[in-house]
Protein backbone atom coordinates (compact mmCIF):
# COMPACT_ATOMS: atom_id res chain seq x y z
CA UNK A 1 0.00 0.00 0.00
CA UNK A 2 1.87 3.05 -1.22
CA UNK A 3 -0.87 5.49 -2.33
CA UNK A 4 -2.44 6.96 0.80
CA UNK A 5 -5.11 9.62 1.20
CA UNK A 6 -4.88 11.52 4.49
CA UNK A 7 -8.08 13.38 5.34
CA UNK A 8 -7.64 16.33 7.66
CA UNK A 9 -4.05 16.51 6.52
CA UNK A 10 -3.89 20.23 7.26
CA UNK A 11 -4.46 19.68 10.98
CA UNK A 12 -2.11 18.73 13.79
CA UNK A 13 -2.54 14.96 13.50
CA UNK A 14 -2.68 15.14 9.72
CA UNK A 15 0.60 17.01 9.42
CA UNK A 16 2.29 14.45 11.63
CA UNK A 17 0.92 11.55 9.62
CA UNK A 18 1.92 13.10 6.30
CA UNK A 19 5.48 13.82 7.44
CA UNK A 20 5.90 10.25 8.66
CA UNK A 21 4.47 8.69 5.51
CA UNK A 22 6.59 10.85 3.22
CA UNK A 23 9.68 9.87 5.19
CA UNK A 24 8.82 6.24 4.50
CA UNK A 25 8.31 6.83 0.76
CA UNK A 26 4.54 6.72 0.68
CA UNK A 27 2.72 8.68 -2.00
CA UNK A 28 0.32 10.93 -0.07
CA UNK A 29 -2.63 13.14 -0.97
CA UNK A 30 -3.86 15.63 1.62
CA UNK A 31 -7.67 15.96 1.55
CA UNK A 32 -9.08 18.70 3.73
CA UNK A 33 -11.60 21.54 3.90
CA UNK A 34 -8.74 23.85 4.97
CA UNK A 35 -5.66 24.61 2.95
CA UNK A 36 -2.37 23.53 4.59
CA UNK A 37 0.05 26.05 6.07
CA UNK A 38 2.91 24.28 4.29
CA UNK A 39 2.85 22.28 1.09
CA UNK A 40 4.16 18.92 2.23
CA UNK A 41 2.27 16.94 -0.39
CA UNK A 42 -0.39 17.39 -3.11
CA UNK A 43 -3.60 18.89 -1.72
CA UNK A 44 -7.27 18.63 -2.69
CA UNK A 45 -10.00 20.81 -1.20
CA UNK A 46 -12.87 18.45 -0.35
CA UNK A 47 -16.09 18.58 1.65
CA UNK A 48 -16.26 15.10 3.17
CA UNK A 49 -19.94 15.51 4.03
CA UNK A 50 -20.54 15.27 0.26
CA UNK A 51 -20.32 11.61 -0.76
CA UNK A 52 -19.48 12.36 -4.40
CA UNK A 53 -16.52 14.52 -3.47
CA UNK A 54 -15.35 11.90 -0.96
CA UNK A 55 -15.61 9.08 -3.49
CA UNK A 56 -13.58 11.01 -6.08
CA UNK A 57 -10.94 11.98 -3.50
CA UNK A 58 -10.35 8.35 -2.48
CA UNK A 59 -10.40 6.95 -6.02
CA UNK A 60 -7.06 5.38 -6.93
CA UNK A 61 -5.79 5.16 -3.35
CA UNK A 62 -4.60 1.98 -1.67
CA UNK A 63 -5.68 3.09 1.81
CA UNK A 64 -7.01 6.08 3.71
CA UNK A 65 -5.91 7.65 6.98
CA UNK A 66 -9.05 9.52 8.08
CA UNK A 67 -8.13 12.24 10.57
CA UNK A 68 -10.68 14.93 9.67
CA UNK A 69 -13.15 15.92 12.42
CA UNK A 70 -14.27 18.86 14.52
CA UNK A 71 -13.38 18.24 18.18
CA UNK A 72 -14.61 21.57 19.59
CA UNK A 73 -16.62 21.42 22.82
CA UNK A 74 -20.40 21.83 22.75
CA UNK A 75 -21.37 25.36 23.77
CA UNK A 76 -25.06 24.88 22.99
CA UNK A 77 -27.40 22.21 21.55
CA UNK A 78 -27.17 23.63 18.03
CA UNK A 79 -23.38 23.35 18.04
CA UNK A 80 -23.67 19.77 19.26
CA UNK A 81 -26.13 18.84 16.53
CA UNK A 82 -23.96 20.31 13.79
CA UNK A 83 -20.80 18.69 15.13
CA UNK A 84 -22.36 15.25 15.55
CA UNK A 85 -23.98 15.35 12.10
CA UNK A 86 -20.89 16.57 10.25
CA UNK A 87 -18.42 14.29 12.03
CA UNK A 88 -20.58 11.20 11.69
CA UNK A 89 -21.59 11.86 8.10
CA UNK A 90 -18.05 12.58 6.93
CA UNK A 91 -16.78 9.40 8.59
CA UNK A 92 -19.61 7.36 7.07
CA UNK A 93 -18.77 8.75 3.64
CA UNK A 94 -15.07 7.92 4.01
CA UNK A 95 -15.82 4.39 5.25
CA UNK A 96 -18.44 3.76 2.56
CA UNK A 97 -16.28 5.10 -0.27
CA UNK A 98 -13.27 3.13 0.93
CA UNK A 99 -15.23 -0.12 0.85
CA UNK A 100 -16.92 0.67 -2.47
CA UNK A 101 -13.57 1.45 -4.08
CA UNK A 102 -11.88 -1.64 -2.68
CA UNK A 103 -9.29 0.16 -0.56
CA UNK A 104 -7.14 -2.27 1.37
CA UNK A 105 -7.27 -0.53 4.75
CA UNK A 106 -8.91 2.29 6.71
CA UNK A 107 -6.98 3.92 9.55
CA UNK A 108 -8.94 6.59 11.35
CA UNK A 109 -8.93 8.86 14.38
CA UNK A 110 -11.25 7.86 17.16
CA UNK A 111 -10.67 9.62 20.50
CA UNK A 112 -9.84 9.22 24.15
CA UNK A 113 -13.09 11.11 24.82
CA UNK A 114 -15.03 7.90 24.14
CA UNK A 115 -13.77 6.64 27.51
CA UNK A 116 -15.64 9.23 29.60
CA UNK A 117 -13.64 12.43 29.49
CA UNK A 118 -13.81 14.74 31.36
CA UNK A 119 -14.70 12.12 34.01
CA UNK A 120 -17.09 14.42 35.87
CA UNK A 121 -20.42 12.62 35.54
CA UNK A 122 -18.70 9.24 35.55
CA UNK A 123 -15.35 8.41 37.16
CA UNK A 124 -12.95 5.95 35.53
CA UNK A 125 -14.00 2.36 36.18
CA UNK A 126 -10.36 1.48 36.89
CA UNK A 127 -6.83 2.46 35.93
CA UNK A 128 -4.75 2.22 33.93
CA UNK A 129 -7.60 2.53 31.42
CA UNK A 130 -7.48 0.05 28.56
CA UNK A 131 -9.72 -0.90 25.64
CA UNK A 132 -11.97 -3.03 27.85
CA UNK A 133 -13.03 0.08 29.77
CA UNK A 134 -16.71 1.04 29.34
CA UNK A 135 -17.46 3.84 26.88
CA UNK A 136 -18.97 6.95 28.45
CA UNK A 137 -19.28 9.62 25.70
CA UNK A 138 -20.01 13.01 27.27
CA UNK A 139 -20.17 15.28 24.21
CA UNK A 140 -21.41 15.28 20.63
CA UNK A 141 -17.81 14.77 19.48
CA UNK A 142 -17.29 11.78 21.75
CA UNK A 143 -20.65 10.31 20.77
CA UNK A 144 -19.80 10.67 17.07
CA UNK A 145 -16.63 8.64 17.71
CA UNK A 146 -18.53 5.88 19.53
CA UNK A 147 -20.97 5.67 16.63
CA UNK A 148 -18.06 5.62 14.18
CA UNK A 149 -16.38 2.74 16.02
CA UNK A 150 -19.58 0.73 15.56
CA UNK A 151 -19.74 1.75 11.90
CA UNK A 152 -16.17 0.50 11.49
CA UNK A 153 -17.12 -2.90 12.91
CA UNK A 154 -20.06 -3.24 10.55
CA UNK A 155 -18.17 -2.09 7.45
CA UNK A 156 -15.45 -4.60 8.32
CA UNK A 157 -18.06 -7.33 8.74
CA UNK A 158 -19.58 -6.51 5.36
CA UNK A 159 -16.35 -6.14 3.41
CA UNK A 160 -13.43 -7.74 5.25
CA UNK A 161 -11.51 -4.44 4.93
CA UNK A 162 -9.47 -3.79 8.11
CA UNK A 163 -10.54 -0.73 10.11
CA UNK A 164 -8.08 0.58 12.71
CA UNK A 165 -9.39 3.26 15.06
CA UNK A 166 -6.84 5.27 17.03
CA UNK A 167 -8.10 6.77 20.27
CA UNK A 168 -5.61 9.61 20.42
CA UNK A 169 -4.92 11.39 23.67
CA UNK A 170 -4.34 15.17 23.67
CA UNK A 171 -1.87 15.79 20.81
CA UNK A 172 1.16 17.99 21.43
CA UNK A 173 3.09 19.41 18.49
CA UNK A 174 6.49 20.93 19.13
CA UNK A 175 8.13 22.67 22.09
CA UNK A 176 5.56 25.47 22.25
CA UNK A 177 2.77 23.06 23.23
CA UNK A 178 4.85 21.77 26.13
CA UNK A 179 5.41 25.23 27.60
CA UNK A 180 2.00 24.95 29.30
CA UNK A 181 2.92 21.84 31.25
CA UNK A 182 4.55 23.58 34.24
CA UNK A 183 1.22 25.33 34.89
CA UNK A 184 -0.33 21.93 35.68
CA UNK A 185 2.22 20.73 38.19
CA UNK A 186 0.99 22.55 41.29
CA UNK A 187 -2.53 21.07 41.14
CA UNK A 188 -3.29 17.51 39.98
CA UNK A 189 -6.96 18.43 39.45
CA UNK A 190 -6.03 20.67 36.49
CA UNK A 191 -5.57 17.76 34.08
CA UNK A 192 -7.59 15.04 35.79
CA UNK A 193 -10.17 15.16 33.00
CA UNK A 194 -8.15 12.87 30.76
CA UNK A 195 -6.20 11.21 33.58
CA UNK A 196 -3.21 13.44 32.77
CA UNK A 197 -2.70 11.96 29.29
CA UNK A 198 -1.14 13.32 26.10
CA UNK A 199 0.65 12.13 22.97
CA UNK A 200 3.48 13.72 20.99
CA UNK A 201 2.78 14.41 17.32
CA UNK A 202 5.85 12.40 16.27
CA UNK A 203 4.29 9.33 17.88
CA UNK A 204 0.98 10.16 16.17
CA UNK A 205 2.70 9.97 12.80
CA UNK A 206 4.48 6.76 13.75
CA UNK A 207 1.33 4.94 14.82
CA UNK A 208 -0.53 6.00 11.68
CA UNK A 209 2.18 4.35 9.59
CA UNK A 210 2.34 1.27 11.78
CA UNK A 211 -1.43 0.92 11.49
CA UNK A 212 -1.11 0.76 7.71
CA UNK A 213 1.53 -1.94 8.00
CA UNK A 214 0.23 -4.12 10.86
CA UNK A 215 -1.08 -7.62 10.22
CA UNK A 216 -4.73 -6.99 11.12
CA UNK A 217 -7.89 -8.09 9.34
CA UNK A 218 -10.56 -6.99 11.83
CA UNK A 219 -11.98 -3.69 13.13
CA UNK A 220 -10.00 -2.64 16.19
CA UNK A 221 -9.74 0.39 18.46
CA UNK A 222 -6.51 1.34 20.23
CA UNK A 223 -5.68 3.82 22.97
CA UNK A 224 -2.74 5.95 21.80
CA UNK A 225 -0.96 7.95 24.51
CA UNK A 226 2.52 8.85 25.72
CA UNK A 227 4.24 6.50 28.11
CA UNK A 228 4.08 9.01 30.97
CA UNK A 229 1.65 11.62 32.31
CA UNK A 230 1.86 15.40 31.98
CA UNK A 231 2.70 15.64 35.69
CA UNK A 232 5.80 15.55 37.91
CA UNK A 233 3.81 13.82 40.65
CA UNK A 234 4.03 10.00 40.57
CA UNK A 235 1.04 8.33 38.96
CA UNK A 236 0.06 6.34 42.04
CA UNK A 237 -0.06 9.56 44.06
CA UNK A 238 -2.22 11.25 41.41
CA UNK A 239 -4.77 8.45 41.60
CA UNK A 240 -4.70 8.42 45.41
CA UNK A 241 -5.26 12.19 45.52
CA UNK A 242 -7.85 12.70 42.80
CA UNK A 243 -9.54 9.33 42.30
CA UNK A 244 -9.08 7.54 45.65
CA UNK A 245 -12.06 5.24 45.05
CA UNK A 246 -10.98 4.11 41.57
CA UNK A 247 -9.25 0.70 41.58
CA UNK A 248 -5.66 0.63 40.34
CA UNK A 249 -4.84 -2.62 38.60
CA UNK A 250 -1.34 -3.83 39.29
CA UNK A 251 1.59 -1.65 40.28
CA UNK A 252 2.41 1.59 38.50
CA UNK A 253 5.82 2.71 37.37
CA UNK A 254 6.69 6.13 38.76
CA UNK A 255 5.21 8.35 36.03
CA UNK A 256 3.38 5.66 34.03
CA UNK A 257 0.50 6.80 31.85
CA UNK A 258 -2.96 6.01 33.16
CA UNK A 259 -3.98 5.35 29.54
CA UNK A 260 -2.64 1.92 28.66
CA UNK A 261 -1.09 1.36 25.22
CA UNK A 262 -0.41 -2.34 25.75
CA UNK A 263 -2.89 -3.42 23.06
CA UNK A 264 -1.29 -1.05 20.53
CA UNK A 265 2.15 -2.35 21.48
CA UNK A 266 0.99 -5.94 21.01
CA UNK A 267 -0.97 -5.61 17.79
CA UNK A 268 0.59 -2.59 16.05
CA UNK A 269 4.14 -2.67 17.37
CA UNK A 270 3.61 0.86 18.69
CA UNK A 271 5.81 2.10 21.52
CA UNK A 272 5.60 5.80 22.45
CA UNK A 273 9.07 7.30 22.16
CA UNK A 274 8.53 10.98 22.92
CA UNK A 275 7.94 12.68 26.26
CA UNK A 276 7.56 16.23 27.51
CA UNK A 277 10.77 15.50 29.39
CA UNK A 278 12.55 15.68 26.03
CA UNK A 279 11.56 19.37 25.80
CA UNK A 280 11.45 20.70 29.38
CA UNK A 281 13.87 20.58 32.27
CA UNK A 282 12.30 18.92 35.30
Amino acid sequence: MKKIVVTGGSGKAGRAAIRELIDYDYEVLNVDFTRPKENLTPFRLVDLTDYGQTFVALHGADAVVHLAANPAPDSNPQDGENRFRNNTLSTYNVFNAAVALGLRRVVWASSETTLGLPFERQKPAYSPIDEEHPLYPESSYALSKVVSEEMARQFNRWSGVPFIGLRFSNIMEGPEDYQRFPTFWDNPHKRKGNVWGYIDSHDVGSVCRLSLEADISTAEAFIIAAGDTVMKTPSAKLMETVYPDVPVRGSLDTYESLLSTKKAQRMLGFVPHFSWRDYLEE
